[in-house]
């Protein structure tokens, strides 16, 4: 008899990780708390291994033709004027902007729609109770026994906190965000420009390949009891914080009454003693979130769920596979969670002298003398767990069942 998982999260570690456990074998059940799959959401980046995994999944062609089209990254200033360029492809290793540029729905919808035919999705239901021997009831009614649940939820996951009460020790990292999806004007060309005004904030647009442009506002400084605050009260903060901040300013916030994806997220880091508990097993942001400050958010989600997948299928029991999974997975996380917080206030100069400085550091670091230091910066090398350990693994090992 296949053995049952559970997933819940229909994120990119969530469906990554039911294409890779119902290829191996297992009867996957995806559960969802929306009403249908969520498109939607801003830019995000695959790099080095995460590609990797994509190759392997038959998906990195369909990935790079989903992408947004964005060909560099620029900081500018309050005339639009280029201060600092960096070009796809120009710098070594990877720059700010990746190859892979894609947005989170769109990678999304890839790995949910090739994870389909491997496993079941049950959308508008969650979890409402979970037991260490995989016990769950659900939300909509029912309870049902699987040999592993996998927790794929996002940063501010509600099961990770029934399961793990009080172990989640987050480490703000002192940066606002908010993404809004605005109308695209003839002046937006496919680079990321990025401009700094006084007082720590930012602005930046994005391209995307739907005829829009992807908008952030970014404010550095302690804010936590935002993250508490209705989109109301956020929206009102955004409009105060950057009335008179310049550039593109009065055109984002105009689009703030009509946008139908405005989302608001003051940066915490997720930060577990532990990733499993029983036959309950935690990853991508519910267990490890490095916020968009690591730029590798999306590739920890993919890696991290083909090394659970990898692990539950080499056989064993079930706790001895989660706590393999955390062994492989702890050092690439432990890097990319080794962010200083210095880094969002050094990208946001509180005075005008500050932002004169931060331009010439870029620009000097653009040049091709530099490229290999700017490289390293934006996307350098990581300690990888070894994926040739799963090649062999199937569902049809000895993995003992969970029993009632």
């Amino acid at each position: 008899m296949a053995r049952r998982i559970l997933i819940t999260g229909a994120s990119i570690a969530g469906t990554t990780a039911a294409w890779w456990l119902g290829r191996a074998g297992f009867d996957v059940t995806v559960v969802e708390r929306a009403p249908a799959f969520r498109d939607g959401g801003q830019n995000v980046d695959v790099r080095g291994i995460g590609r990797t995994i994509l190759r392997e999944m038959g998906l990195e062609r369909a990935a790079l033709a989903r992408g947004t089209g964005e060909e560099g990254t620029a900081w500018v200033d309050g005339t639009g004027r280029v201060r600092a360029r960096f070009m796809a492809g120009e710098t070594e290793g990877e720059g700010p902007t990746a190859e892979m540029e894609i947005l989170r729905g769109d990678l999304a919808r890839l790995l949910y729609e090739a994870s389909t035919g491997h496993a079941a999705y049950r959308f508008d239901d969650g979890i409402a109770r979970v037991e260490e021997d995989g016990t769950v009831a659900f939300a909509g009614g029912g309870t049902a026994r699987y040999d592993a649940v996998i927790v794929a939820e996002g940063v501010g996951s509600a099961t990770r906190e029934r399961v793990f009460p009080g172990e989640n020790d987050p480490r703000w990292m002192d940066l606002t965000i908010a993404y809004l999806t605005i109308p695209r004007t003839p002046a937006d060309d496919r680079l990321w420009r990025w401009y700094n005004a006084p007082g720590g904030r930012s602005l930046s647009l994005r391209p995307d390949p739907y005829g829009t442009t992807r908008a952030m506002l970014s404010v550095h400084g302690p804010l936590p009891e935002a993250q508490g605050w209705d989109a109301a009260r956020q929206k009102a903060f955004l409009r105060e914080r950057f009335r008179d901040a310049g550039w593109e300013a009065p055109r984002v916030l105009a689009a703030l009454d009509d946008t139908d994806d405005f989302y608001f997220d003051v940066l915490r880091q997720v930060r577990m003693p532990r990733w499993s508990r029983g036959r309950i097993a935690l990853t991508g942001d519910a267990a490890w979130c490095a916020t968009p400050l690591a730029g590798i958010g999306a590739t920890l989600a993919i890696t991290g769920a083909r090394v659970l997948a990898g692990e539950l299928a080499r056989g064993g029991d079930v706790p001895g596979a989660l706590a393999a999974y955390e062994r492989a997975m702890r050092p690439m996380v432990g890097q990319a969670q080794g962010v200083p917080k210095i880094a969002p206030r050094l990208m946001h100069p509180r005075t005008r002298a500050g932002i004169r400085v931060l331009h010439a550091a870029l620009r000097a670091a653009s040049k091709p003398a530099l490229r290999g230091v700017a490289g390293r910066l934006f996307g350098g090398s990581r300690e990888e767990p070894d994926l040739s350990r799963y090649v062999e693994g199937r569902a049809d090992t000895d993995i003992p069942t969970a029993r009632g």
